[in-house]
């Protein structure tokens, strides 16, 4: 027996009858009308989903207009509301100016039982539907006012490296081309993100970033494409997912490469068909997005091992972005000093305090292995020790002196990385929330790594 309120508005009482008999065990709430009139007070009372609505009244106003005017009322209550008209005239003009006005259907007398029943199930699921989509746009409604209450980030600096990046974004942010953007941890991926979004055309559409190193095989379809109540043991009720949520404006995939092949294969044909299908439903919901994905790893190299598609890489490549390292832009370090500088002397209530010359020195000519993360806090950790108004060079704690040669050492990035978790838990004593946020990451981002490097 199928949920939801049917109200069936007919002046006959044995096609009232009729469909009583036929519909009493197939639906769980139905009232019966034989005039209109009591329509206002119902609307008002209760939430209505379906309207059976018979054309013309003994008191019409004319010849199967009371019905049009009736179905108009009906929408200026609530425009969602499923409305199918009934009429036994088949007037193909008539039914058109039904539909038109915002009928979902046209069913004619005498009916045939098995299509009138396919015809109300269909109604109400474009109700349900439609419900769906009003909750979805509250949410993200919301998610708008909390995206345009907080400050933009912002991208500093003007180094040739960050000037030819700035160009790039500049000439493809108004199209809806997918976006790779690759770069080292730190770099700032997510303000190219961020900056892309605020220039396109979307911009007053929230964009939704998805961490997707942090979703388990099992919750994916779920995450993304969202779920309907009762799809599994804890879905007490519809929800929508990333993808859905995201539509009109911006997805962002961060961590794309941690995705295993199989659910790669999931995500590729939801992108290539812009069509997400909730777990639990076999109904297909098309979506709009602009796509953006991120990541610190080499796709190319991972499509050469096997471990990553071919065919998700083009799709999600149109134009790549390389962030560049800090040691890339380091005409742009005194500038992001005096950014962070200010920042945190204003959130820890020391608005004097400044760099000297002397630690302007020993930042430029660090090598910033964690990047613009790193120095950041490195910055905040400065501006906390100092004291007076003057950061020496000992609050940096940065174990080098000016004028000292720094070389990259001769290790991949990956042994730098693993090299980073093994100190980061030994000095937190194997806590690994205390080491993930020593180094900026999230708990489940170290998870990842931990398992990736064997730990």
């Amino acid at each position: 027996m199928e949920n939801g309120k049917i109200l069936i508005i007919d002046d006959n009482r044995s096609v009232l009858s009729a469909l009583e008999l036929l519909l009493e065990d197939k639906f769980s709430d139905i009232k019966y009308l034989a005039s209109p009139n009591e329509l206002p007070r119902l609307l008002e009372s209760g939430d209505i989903d379906l309207i059976l609505l018979d054309m013309n009244f003994k008191a019409g106003i004319n010849t199967c207009n009371e019905g049009i005017y009736w179905l108009r009322e009906i929408l200026k209550y609530d425009p969602d509301i499923s409305v199918i008209m009934i009429t036994a005239y088949g007037d193909v003009e008539l039914a058109v100016k039904a539909i038109r006005e915002g009928a979902v259907d046209f069913v004619l007398k005498p009916w045939d039982n098995e299509k009138l029943l396919a015809t109300l199930h269909s109604a109400l699921k474009l109700r349900k539907s439609r419900k769906e989509v009003n909750k979805l746009r509250t949410e993200q409604k919301s998610l708008k006012r909390s995206f345009s209450g907080s400050p933009h980030k912002t991208i500093v600096g003007s180094s040739p490296a960050v000037a030819d990046m700035m160009r790039i974004i500049e000439k493809i942010a108004a199209t809806d081309a997918a976006v790779l953007i690759t770069g080292e941890n730190g770099t700032g991926k997510d303000l190219v993100a961020n900056e892309i979004h605020k220039r396109s055309k979307r911009n007053k559409e929230v964009m939704i970033t998805v961490d997707m190193g942090a979703i388990t095989e099992t919750l994916f379809e779920s995450e993304l494409f969202g779920h309907v109540k009762g799809s599994f043991t804890d879905a007490r009720e519809d929800r929508a997912g990333k993808i859905e949520a995201a539509s009109g404006g911006t997805l962002c995939l961060d961590e794309i490469g941690n995705l295993s092949l199989s659910l790669q294969s999931k995500l590729l044909n939801a992108l290539e068909s812009m069509r997400i299908t909730k777990v639990g439903s076999n109904r297909p919901i098309p979506v709009d997005i602009r796509l953006i994905c991120v990541t610190n790893r080499d796709l190319n190299e991972m499509v050469r091992e096997g471990l990553f598609r071919e065919d998700l890489l083009y799709r999600i490549n149109t134009i790549h972005i390389e962030v560049p390292p800090l040691r890339g832009r380091k005409s742009d370090i005194p500038v992001l000093s005096e950014f962070f500088l200010r920042k945190f002397s204003e959130k820890y209530a020391k608005p004097s305090v400044k760099l000297t010359s002397q630690s302007l020195e020993i930042l430029s000519a660090y090598d910033w292995p964690g990047n613009i993360r790193e120095l950041q806090h490195t910055i905040e950790k400065a501006v906390i020790l100092s004291e007076g108004s003057n950061i020496k060079p000992e609050d940096l704690m940065l174990k080098y002196s000016p004028g000292e040669i720094f070389e990259i050492p001769d290790k991949t990035l990956d042994d730098m990385e693993k090299q980073m978790i093994i100190t980061s838990l030994r000095e937190n004593k194997g806590n690994k929330s205390a080491a993930a946020e020593k180094l900026g990451i999230t708990r489940q981002k170290l998870y990842n790594r931990i398992k990736k490097y064997g730990l």
